[in-house]
């Protein structure tokens, strides 16, 4: 097991009503204006702005909105929330919705301490060194934003999607009522099941050795995905299931399912590329597109860890010899990904294979880039990883 450092100090106000008690939490950090960040309809359809509102005002807590988040987040609108921030002096951004609204208003709080574009963050020119603190009210279990140190902005100028890991970036407090994600759609809630799901096998997918602690809580956690994510698909109101996705969406990327690993999640970072690109993907599902790809180019190089992950979480059977056992694993995951309504090829995501090349060559940055993991990742092993997507 490597040496680690493991850090979470998000407080997390988990289960029904939770987001009721918003006006005593903020009081409690000595909050006087706070910066409302959302996304477009659903907040208001649900009733869920209105309550927000109202707690805002009795609490006596001064405000200011920006809506409109929309997924893939956008740097123009990180840009214009930085301004607005500046302007008005909040103490304090308060996200409410998925993983964009999160990532959004991280950006935001970073940008809002510097004079420069947040941009820079992203593209690793400058680091962060302080931030304004970020309270979440998270609706729709997926990104595991509400506690991780990562956010993920797309420039729509360029089109680059681009992320930053920074401790500035975890927020002060999180609230989570697995009801608020009762109305998520069949296909939104299948996109967050995926990005759950990778969050951790990426990790455990990952370069290290001797982590049988990690591991089984790795393994646990994605059995506990798979499993709840089939109810949750079939009955979108079933409590059990959507609580246990959404606590699996914040332990899943907040460094629990890591430590002891070297990961550096290059499955993530080839669907950058894709919805970076074509902002019509939804991350989830470009996910679902192209990792049974990787791990068919990945498995020969740890055959036993693909073979344990087939046993523990796809249920395949003890007995079968482990280079059968970890392809049987591979092929049970993609029909998981099929059967909950996931796209299972890039040719799914309507690209046009002549994109595939240039996809290739911006992940590598255009040569200059090779991602090691359990398989080094350059150029030509992208494209391959596209290619061989398609090919069931």
């Amino acid at each position: 097991m490597n040496n680690f450092t493991y850090y979470t100090p998000t407080k997390v106000f988990f289960g029904k009503n939770q987001e009721d008690h918003l006006k005593e939490i903020l009081k409690s950090y000595s909050v006087r204006k706070v910066l409302f960040h959302y996304g477009q309809s659903s907040i208001f359809q649900n009733g869920l702005y209105d309550k927000i509102i109202y707690q805002l005002k009795e609490a006596d807590i001064d405000y200011v909105e920006l809506g409109g988040v929309m997924p893939n987040p956008k740097l123009s609108l990180v840009e214009e929330g930085v301004a607005l921030a500046k302007k008005e002096n909040v103490d304090l951004i308060l996200a409410v919705g998925g993983g964009s609204v999160i990532d959004s208003a991280k950006a935001i709080a970073v940008g809002a301490k510097v004079s420069f574009s947040p941009w820079k963050f992203s593209v690793k020119e400058e680091i962060p060194q302080d931030h304004l603190p970020v309270g979440v009210i998270l609706t729709i279990a997926a990104s595991g934003s509400d506690m991780s140190d990562s956010c993920v902005i797309t420039n729509e100028r360029t089109k680059e999607k681009r992320g930053f890991n920074s401790e500035w970036n975890r927020p002060l407090f999180a609230i989570l009522n697995p009801e608020l994600s009762y109305t998520v759609s069949a296909y939104q809630t299948a996109c967050g099941i995926v990005d759950i799901l990778m969050h951790t096998l990426e990790r455990y997918f990952s370069q290290g050795s001797d982590t049988i602690l990690t591991d089984r809580i790795a393994l646990s956690l994605m059995k506990s995905v798979l499993d709840a994510g089939k109810t949750a698909i079939k009955d979108p109101k079933n409590y059990e299931a959507r609580a246990t996705l959404m606590w699996a969406n914040s332990l899943s990327h907040n460094g629990l399912t890591s430590c002891g690993r070297n990961f550096v999640m290059s499955v993530h970072q080839l669907e950058h590329e894709i919805s970076g690109m074509y902002d019509n993907v939804a991350h989830g599902a470009g996910l679902a597109a192209i990792w049974p790809a990787w791990a068919k180019i990945a498995y020969p190089h740890d055959i036993l860890r693909f073979a344990q992950f087939a046993y523990e979480v796809m249920d395949v059977d003890k007995n079968t010899e482990p280079e059968k056992a970890a392809l049987e694993g591979i092929v049970r995951l993609r029909k998981f990904f099929k059967d909950i309504g996931m796209p299972t090829g890039m040719n799914e995501l309507g690209i046009d294979p002549e994109a595939y090349r240039s996809l290739a060559e911006n992940f590598s940055f255009h040569g200059k880039r090779i991602i090691q993991d359990l398989i080094p990742v350059d150029e030509e092993t992208a494209y391959r990883i596209f290619v061989l997507s398609n090919q069931k």
